[in-house]
């Protein structure tokens, strides 16, 4: 048996798994909108598709809807994309975006209708190693073990500009679990949005699955540019 076969036979097993995560989108103590992803990790490959889109008296004042679709591998819990999807609506406006991966790098980023590149654009060559939007939500939202909590540090490409999701310092709280986390804006932000906020500190809390195998994600808390934020599970 060839070396690879026998490091291959020496790993544990990952498991696969289904996510189905629905959660409330809160701003301000009023529900905005509705934020829904299904995920499915089997073997060395992951996919996802999630929907964001404005509900309630919001929906009715403000009609934004996000369709997205990623698949791609996973190995030793790493996300690595193939291919991402999306279509937005926004009051009517349909916008369809893709960007198509090699070897973990952008090769291709395409929009429709098209769009002039800005001057900060940073380049998809330059992005190897980062995952699209719906990839890194997937991540932080996942159900996960309970030792692999708080345990995520990715860069993440959304066609034009950088950005940077981590978790860290576990705590226990109860049965779950609560940590710290950042989103943090690194390349191809306008010094305007620089400088009105560059990083947005939250709050991630865990609980026990219902059959208490693993932890899922139960809210994020944050403070937004529109104020106050919580993402809050169904």
């Amino acid at each position: 048996m060839s070396l690879a076969g026998l490091l291959a036979l020496s790993l544990p097993a990952q498991a696969d798994q289904t996510d189905r995560i629905v959660f409330d989108v809160i701003l301000k103590g009023v529900t905005a909108g509705q934020l829904s992803i299904n995920g499915k990790i089997e073997g060395a490959s992951y996919g996802a598709t999630g929907t964001l889109q404005t509900t309630g008296l919001v929906g009715m004042l403000k009609k934004l809807r996000h369709d997205a679709a990623v698949s791609g591998s996973f190995r030793a819990g790493r996300f690595t994309p193939l291919k991402y999807s999306e279509t937005a609506q926004r009051n009517g406006k349909v916008i369809d975006h893709g960007i198509i991966y090699k070897a973990g790098t952008p090769v291709s980023v395409t929009r429709n209708p098209p769009r002039t590149p800005g001057a900060l654009d940073v380049e998809p060559a330059n992005q190897g190693g980062t995952i699209d939007p719906l990839t890194a939500l997937y991540a932080v939202l996942r159900d996960v073990d309970r030792a692999e909590a708080c345990k995520l540090d990715v860069k993440m490409y959304d066609g034009s500009k950088r950005s940077q999701v981590r978790l860290e310092a576990p705590q226990a709280a109860g049965e779950g679990v609560v940590c710290k986390g950042e989103y943090r804006r690194l390349e191809g932000f306008s010094p305007e949005d620089m400088a009105e906020k560059s990083r947005f500190p939250f709050t991630l809390t865990y609980a026990p699955t219902p059959d208490g195998a693993r932890l899922q994600v139960i809210e994020i808390s944050t403070d937004t540019i529109l104020g106050q934020g919580r993402l809050k599970r169904r």
